[in-house]
């Protein structure tokens, strides 16, 4: 080979090498699965109490009032109903990963473990996105509601001596929100026991006022308030009835009410804190969205049907509603509830920032000081220090109004990968399934390779060759998850842009959306046919892959709903990311490491006796290589 054939050969090599990293998985095996260096302490009860706390802030005291007004009116009810399924879609996909890889890092590590360690920094990248705004926006929510209770005393002070006059930030320093954040991540870096027990204490508190408002509330209801006519109704409040915004209305009350569940996937972080994680993190999950649900669907009722929708206050529809039916008192009770439930609101988003800093720090993808573990706390202090301190800062200058939804991309990327995860792994063999035994065995894989050799026919993909999956039957499942992730999007793409003409039934958009929605479902169909994996585990999505490809639907469709300047905003935190992880995570990363140990494993096999190896396989058995690698 000439010199310049050997030149292109190395570049070559040297790209798809580069390329593979990219692609590569994290493996765990039986004995290091449940390794961590945090304090395994929260029971079933703690992580219930923390999803629930997490959820039920803004959603019950403002987004009530404001999609009953403003887009649904008494539908409201099925809005919050609507966006609750959905959410138990994307629930349930999370249950059943936190039962297969029970560690911190929520939809960063289900990713990585399936897809790959490019795809896995981009969604922990965006949930440090979606979870540091969350933690400033809910931060601001409380200093202003708190602020109203006392006459708006705060920023009347910030405002005379301390104005901001800049575009797009706020219009004074909230010092006021700054120190709320400093308190909690204070509470979070002591240890993870004493910040449960105070979430749980504020959650028991929030509960009780949402029973009081629901159990006060039924005394007060009128049932002809879910049945205005249109001559009672003013002429910007739709047609009067249970549906006076139509059935579009209603759904697009549901797309706001989805963002209010946003808050539940904070338990999927705890897998290396709760004691027994893979059941424990499952049941927290669906009990959580139940409660949730309940109490939406509980508190739309009862402000509908105690005050026509048209005249409930927006801003604040609790105390408005019991306050015009006389009962002043109700409106020092709800107060109580809602810094209680903001309270949690703001533990619960700040409570998953540090962990998926930890567990990125510790897979070496950003920088490692980030896992940095405190001896006595048993908690990540340096990432819960930084996380609070930046988290605060942004609270305190920042107009977040326009942000807020770039939270929503982070959120729907996340539920959307750990959806596909769940597919792809369902359909996988068990043989390759993250947790694995110490080393394949040659026989084992050569048998699989036996039985499933040869061209992938036809008539596999409705008639399966097996009961069990093969590497056909795997292959044909992946190909059909990324057809349907296609034409979803192609779909989804659509559906919004071409939104007028659907709506006035033109015969050539309706059309092509019916041919758009059949080769979505024709993957599915496919899919549904193919063997799955039998592994046993204390939680399994049921209906796969229905109820999976309809979490993906659901989420694609709410991302192409936001607007352009979320997506360039969007784009401008990749970059920064980028250039963070192609430049250190990629050369620093864990499974770099782990790659030359495995060459190093090779080089030493072949100049080693039996017994040597014997040895060496033992000290090195999360390295994990088929036993025919000896050319």
């Amino acid at each position: 080979m000439s010199r310049p054939e050997q030149s292109t050969a190395r570049r070559m090599s040297g790209c798809v090498g580069f390329m593979k990293k990219l692609v590569r998985k994290k493996v765990f095996t039986d004995d290091n699965i449940e390794d961590t260096s945090l304090h395994r302490c929260l029971t079933t009860w703690d992580l219930i109490g923390l999803g629930i706390g997490s959820t039920l802030g803004t959603g019950i005291y403002i987004v009530a009032g404001q999609v009953a007004k403003q887009t649904a009116g008494p539908a409201v009810v099925l809005s919050f109903f609507v966006a609750g399924v959905a959410s138990a879609f994307a629930g349930m996909c999370y249950a059943e990963f936190a039962a297969r890889v029970p560690r911190a890092g929520s939809a960063y590590v289900y990713s990585y473990v399936t897809v790959g360690e490019l795809m896995a920094f981009i969604i922990g990248w965006n949930l440090l996105l979606e979870y540091i705004i969350g933690t400033a926006s809910v931060a601001r929510a409380w200093s202003a509601y708190f602020d109203s209770l006392i006459d708006n005393q705060i920023q009347d002070f910030f405002k005379k001596h301390m104005p901001i006059h800049l575009t797009g930030f706020s219009s004074y320093p909230d010092l006021f929100s700054f120190a709320i954040t400093l308190l909690l991540t204070a509470l979070l870096a002591i240890g993870v026991k004493e910040s449960t027990r105070f979430n749980n204490i504020f959650t028991c508190i929030n509960l009780f006022v949402i029973a009081y408002v629901i159990i006060c509330g039924l005394f007060k209801a009128k049932i002809q308030n879910w049945n205005l006519s249109h001559d009672e109704v003013p002429p910007q409040a739709g047609s009067g009835g249970f549906l006076p915004f139509g059935f579009s209305g209603m759904m697009s009350g549901a797309a706001t009410c989805f963002y209010a569940y946003v808050g539940f996937d904070c338990i999927a972080t705890t897998g290396e804190e709760t004691k027994n994680p893979q059941k424990s993190i499952p049941i927290g999950i669906v009990v959580a969205l139940l409660v949730i649900s309940f109490a939406y669907c509980g508190i739309s009722a009862i402000v509908t049907l105690m005050c026509p929708y048209y005249l409930v206050d927006a801003n604040a529809p609790l105390p408005f509603i019991f306050e015009r039916e006389g009962w002043g008192v109700a409106r020092y009770i709800i107060a109580v509830g809602a810094l209680c439930g903001l309270s949690t609101s703001l533990l619960g988003a700040m409570f998953p920032l540090p962990r998926v800093l930890y567990a990125m720090g510790t897979d070496g993808v950003i920088f490692r000081f980030m896992a940095k573990v405190s001896p006595r706390f048993k908690t990540p202090i340096i990432g819960t220090a930084i996380s609070g301190v930046f988290a605060g800062f942004m609270a305190t200058i920042f107009d977040l109004d326009e942000l807020v939804d770039m939270m929503s991309i982070g959120t729907l990327l996340a539920y959307t990968l750990v959806a596909v995860c769940v597919l792809i792994l369902r359909y996988e063999m068990d043989e390759k399934l993250p947790m694995m035994n110490n080393v394949i065995s040659t026989a084992k894989t050569g048998q699989m390779a036996d039985k499933d050799s040869g061209a992938i026919k036809i008539s596999l993909l409705l008639q399966p060759s097996s009961d069990l999956p093969t590497r056909a039957s795997s292959f044909i499942a992946k190909c059909c998850v990324a057809s349907m992730c296609f034409f979803i999007t192609v779909f989804s793409t659509f559906t919004v842009l071409c939104s007028t003409q659907l709506e006035q039934h033109q015969a050539w958009a309706v059309t092509v959306a019916s041919v758009l929605g059949l080769m979505c479902v024709l993957p599915v169909l496919i899919m549904y046919r193919q063997p799955q994996g039998q592994t046993a585990l204390p939680f399994k999505v049921p209906f796969v892959p229905i109820i999976p490809a309809a979490s993906c639907l659901i989420n694609i469709y709410l991302m192409l709903k936001l607007s352009s300047m979320t997506w360039v905003r969007f784009g401008i935190w990749m970059l920064i990311g980028f250039s963070i992880y192609f430049t250190y995570g990629v050369w620093q990363s864990g499974m770099n490491i782990y790659d030359q140990h495995v060459v190093l494993y090779h080089a030493e096999r072949k100049s080693m006796n039996k017994k040597t190896y014997t040895s060496y396989t033992e000290q090195h058995h999360h390295i994990e290589v088929s036993s025919n690698d000896d050319d």
